[in-house]
């Protein structure tokens, strides 16, 4: 574990309509769903409330690039809501490849027996989990962490 930064996390995967929300404990050793959060005008005040109770290092947000790794519709609405969650918050932003992290959720719920259907009101948080452990192993096996913050320049004004 050489090289992990101790403590806790948020992970979020943002969509048009939900953003999921997971977290991990100190050591990193587990990412645990928290909540769906509506999106909405009120969504960061919600974030925020979240990063109060928690004190996370940082956010890890999903960024949802294509799979030849370029840039979507999303993926610039994912960078505009990163910056302005650490604008609201003033906790540091990481940005995360996120490509299948729905898609793996998808699969875990329908291996665990629970329908698409069924499975809507907590996918964005296992999504969540799932990017949020990917960013958490990946800094643990290379001392380094995943993705790239957001420079204080590119935030909102």
């Amino acid at each position: 574990m050489s090289g992990f930064r101790r403590g806790v996390r948020l992970g979020i995967d943002v969509g048009r309509a939900r953003i999921g929300v997971a977290r991990c404990d100190p050591d990193g050793m587990l990412a645990v769903p928290v909540e769906t959060v509506a999106r909405s005008e009120a969504s960061l005040d919600r974030l925020a409330e979240l990063g109060t109770e928690y004190e996370p290092l940082e956010f890890v947000v999903g960024l949802p690039v294509n799979m030849q790794g370029s840039d979507t519709a999303s993926t610039v609405d994912a960078r505009d809501f990163a910056a302005a969650l650490q604008a609201r918050t003033g906790t540091p932003v990481r940005l995360v490849d996120e490509r299948l992290s729905t898609v793996t959720a998808h699969a875990a719920l329908r291996s665990s027996g629970r329908s698409q259907k069924n499975s809507r009101s907590i996918v964005d948080q296992i999504a969540a989990v799932v990017l949020l452990q990917q960013a958490i192993d990946m800094e643990k096996s290379t001392g380094n962490p995943a993705g790239a913050t957001i420079p204080p320049d590119e935030e909102p004004a």
